[in-house]
Order: C-alpha cells, then sequence, then structure tokens
C-alpha cells in the first residue's frame, strides 16, 4: 500500500485522539463553571445532534470538493470549537460545535477510502481504520484524563510557563487545539482523488431532497439495506452497552465507575483484534456471510449475566469486542461500496451516520426506560442481548444469501 493511505490513517489517528481527549477536559470545564451534573450526558448529546441535523447536507458537502480538504476544513472548525471554549462560550455550544466539525469530517474519513483504493482493499483498509480509531479512542481517553489531573496540569503549566489564572480544564483543552492543528496540517498531505459525484446543487431544499432520495435508494438495495440496518444496529448497541457495562461491573464485580470504564477499554482491544481478524479473512463479496457472528455477540452479551469473577469479565468483554470488530468491519466496507456506487462516497456515509445517531438516541431512550422503571441490570442486559440477537438472526435469514445471488 502506498505512502497515501498511510498518511490518511494518520490524519484519522491524530484527529479521533483530539475528539476523545476533548470530552474529557470539556466535562472538566463543565465543573469548573459548576454546571448541574445534567448537563454532562447532555454535553454528549450536544456532540451527536450535528450528525443527526446535518446529514443532509455533510454527505455532498463531502463529494463537492476533495475528501482531503473537507477533513482540513472539518478540522479547522474542531479548532475553533476549542478557541470558544477557551473564550468562555457554553461548553455545551462549543462542543456543539466540535461535534459540526466531526460530522462533517465522518463522510470524508471513509468516503476517501472508497475513491483511493480498489473495492477488494476495501474490508482491508477498514480493519486499519476502524483499529486506529479504537486506538485513538482508548489513548484519547488516557490523554484526556492525564491532562485534567492537577498535577500534571501543574508540571505542564510550569514546563510552558502558562500564566497561573489559566484552569486545567482550560490547559488541556489548549493542548488539544494544538493536537487538531497537528491533523489539520496532515490533511494537506492527503492524496487528491477525482470528484466523482459532485452534488447538483448547494441550495438547501434540493439537498433535503436529495438526501432523502439517497436515504431510500440505500434502504431499497437489498445489500445496502442489510448492511446499513446492522451498522445501525451496532452502533446503536455499542453505545448503550458502555453504560451496561459501567452499570453491571457495579452490581456484579463491585467495581467503583474508574474501574468500570477499564472494562470498556477492554471491549475496544476486542474491537481492534476482530478488525484485524476480518481483514485477513473476510472478502468484500462474502460480507454478509458474517452475520451469525452478530448474533453470536447478542447471545455472548447475555452470557454477562452470570459472571462475578474480574478475570472471566475481561475475557468475555475482549470476546465480545472481537465478534463485533470482526461482523462490523466488512458490513461497513460493503455499506460504503454499495453507496459509492449508487450514490457516491459522501452521501452514503452521511445517510449512515444518520442512521447510526439516530439509533444511539433510540437505544439509550430504552435504557433510561428500563432504568426508570427501577428494572434490575440483568433483565436490562438479557432485553438488549435478546434485542440483538433476534434482529440479527431476521436480517441473515432475509439477507443471508444476497450475495450468492450475485448482487454485489
Amino acid at each position: 500500500m502506498n505512502r497515501g493511505f498511510y498518511i490518511i490513517l494518520a490524519a484519522q489517528f491524530a484527529s479521533a485522539l483530539a475528539d476523545n481527549a476533548l470530552l474529557f477536559a470539556a466535562i472538566a470545564l463543565l465543573k469548573q463553571v459548576h454546571a448541574p451534573s445534567w448537563q454532562t450526558p447532555v454535553l454528549q448529546q450536544a456532540f451527536i445532534v450535528s450528525f443527526i441535523m446535518l446529514a443532509p447536507f455533510v454527505g455532498p458537502f463531502a463529494d463537492s470538493l476533495p475528501k482531503g480538504r473537507v477533513m482540513f476544513i472539518s478540522n479547522a472548525i474542531k479548532m475553533i470549537g476549542c478557541l470558544a471554549m477557551l473564550a468562555g462560550v457554553n461548553p455545551l455550544l462549543a462542543y456543539g460545535m466540535v461535534g459540526f466539525g466531526a460530522a462533517a469530517y465522518s463522510p470524508a474519513k471513509y468516503g476517501i477510502l472508497t475513491e483511493y483504493l480498489p473495492p477488494e482493499r476495501l474490508v482491508w483498509a477498514n480493519s486499519w481504520m476502524e483499529g486506529l480509531t479504537v486506538a485513538a479512542i482508548i489513548l484519547g481517553a488516557i490523554v484526556g484524563g492525564m491532562l485534567v489531573t492537577p498535577s500534571i496540569a501543574q508540571a505542564i503549566e510550569q514546563a510552558l510557563h502558562i500564566p497561573k489564572h489559566i484552569t486545567v480544564a482550560e490547559i488541556a483543552i489548549f493542548i488539544i487545539f494544538f493536537i487538531y492543528m497537528l491533523a489539520a496540517v496532515i490533511n494537506l498531505y492527503i492524496p487528491l482523488v477525482p470528484i466523482e459525484h459532485k452534488p447538483l446543487s448547494h441550495k438547501p431544499w434540493f439537498l433535503l431532497k436529495d438526501f432523502w432520495h439517497c436515504f431510500t435508494l440505500l434502504w431499497k438495495d437489498p445489500l445496502g439495506q442489510v448492511s446499513l440496518a446492522v451498522t445501525t444496529l451496532f452502533w446503536g448497541a455499542g453505545a448503550t452497552l458502555r453504560l451496561l457495562v459501567i452499570a453491571w461491573a457495579g452490581v456484579a464485580l463491585h467495581y467503583s465507575i474508574g474501574e468500570a470504564a477499564k472494562l470498556i477499554a477492554w471491549f475496544a482491544v476486542g474491537i481492534a483484534l476482530g478488525a484485524v481478524l476480518a481483514a485477513r479473512f473476510v472478502k468484500l463479496d462474502h460480507a454478509v456471510k458474517v452475520l451469525p457472528v452478530g448474533i453470536a455477540m447478542g447471545l455472548a452479551v447475555m452470557a454477562m449475566i452470570p459472571i462475578t469473577s474480574p478475570l472471566l469479565a475481561i475475557i468475555l468483554l475482549i470476546a465480545i469486542g472481537v465478534m463485533a470488530g470482526f461482523f462490523v468491519v466488512p458490513m461497513n466496507a460493503l455499506l460504503q461500496h454499495r453507496g459509492h456506487l449508487l450514490i457516491g462516497a459522501g452521501r452514503s456515509i452521511a445517510v449512515q451516520n444518520f442512521n447510526e445517531n439516530i439509533s444511539i438516541f433510540l437505544m439509550l431512550g430504552l435504557y433510561a426506560l428500563m432504568e426508570r422503571l427501577h428494572l434490575s441490570i440483568y433483565i436490562i442486559i438479557f432485553a438488549f442481548g435478546f434485542l440483538m440477537t433476534a434482529l440479527m438472526g431476521l436480517l441473515y435469514r432475509k439477507h443471508g444469501h444476497d450475495q450468492d445471488n450475485g448482487r454485489l
């Protein structure tokens, strides 16, 4: 693989690292301004809202310019969001601005793979992209946690001769700003690729109609439908699973939130391993064949219920992560391939983001409802595991032979 692909990976790693580190800095900033505790989850929602609201527009934007330039502009918007935090803008609004940049960035970072690489290399490329993104999530959490630690912040303050009135959260945001700047500089070196699906108009009403056309076209396409359904279900369940693990670890293992967070890191390690295995063993024209792994993942989630051993918990969460990475990476690649052929890479990723983030809202809403009803964490885990197993089973029953029929 040539140098251009590794430049794309480096840019994605730096941007994702900053995204995940910034979350901890933004939470610290909320505490600094004595914001009420309910604003902490709203902070994450403020980030996600952009993906839903801007979905009709970011796809055409990503397809209207070279993807490397779109990634540069997106990181510049994230940098402006950091500066807004430092300037005293409400953290929710400023973090939402960063989400705006992230929403524009996502179609470009995946879309460029379909424009830069042949179809037979997409699963391999996606495994690298997903593996590095997971590594950035883990390292970003570590970096963000370290930057908001008072002792470390004090050492940075002394080393860089930062004025005493600058707070811990502000120092962290200041450093993360330069990580975004590094990502933006790398974006400038991404190879230029031909624009294959440039939008016919930039008028909002036209873009809304075009988005609806793309939305329905992908859902009507057999392979687009299954890949879109699987990735939508996966990310909604994945976001909920993080909260389930924290609650379950407190009950089953008597862990604090900090200790439970380490279990989530093991889950992320499993996803990275699964992504590597997918690159080694799964070809694009057999992507639908991995759906039974999704069924097994739902069963594995239910297997959390009787576990009380920390070692078994780590092993199970790694296994769940491996299964998740192994089946979602080929589905991502298949969706990108079908979307690129049907409507353009940027538009297809925008439709994917729209569906996935609505799924996250709905899944978290279901979880919140069950918590409000004071259901046992074990009942909630069983419900989510059963739901995932059943839905994956239905999808495999309906689409398991699509690729055998030559519709790729």
